[in-house]
């Protein structure tokens, strides 16, 4: 017997997508995983974070709120009413959660300091360990 978690709603998962993962595990440029799987938010979430680290801030917050947005549509699809956790654990939802902090650090970086908090604390409250896997702990 199971019981319903009585302090708030159940963690969403985001289905595989065993494809897209393979693609992005044998090195395939992001750029083309996201061409071929634009939904898929581990490769705008790559993206992003190869175009902040490149410090090209522009672009790095397209990107990654390309992948957050992506990974939005589908948190909802999985049945997440907007609030909940989102657990790092589970690797599909680390496309969106990744997007999400360099959508954070980007806004941070130009000065969008209500967007930077509003993404920072959607992250920790999706799931601390999010935060701490991604620097914004």
């Amino acid at each position: 017997m199971t019981h319903a978690n009585l302090l708030g709603p159940e963690p969403t998962h985001l289905p595989e997508r065993t494809e897209a993962e393979a693609a992005m595990d044998s090195g395939t440029d992001p750029a083309e995983v996201a061409a071929e799987y634009p939904d898929f938010s581990e490769a705008w979430a790559a993206l992003a974070h190869n175009a902040f680290e490149a410090g090209e801030t522009v672009a790095a917050y397209a990107y990654a709120r390309t992948g957050y947005h992506r990974g939005l549509d589908q948190l909802r699809r999985a049945g997440w009413k907007g609030f909940g956790p989102v657990p790092w654990s589970h690797r599909p939802n680390q496309g969106f959660l990744r997007s999400l902090a360099v959508l954070a650090k980007a806004a941070g970086r130009i000065g969008e300091s209500e967007e930077y908090e509003r993404c920072t604390k959607f992250l920790a409250d999706s799931d601390p360990a999010a935060a701490a896997a991604t620097g914004l702990s």
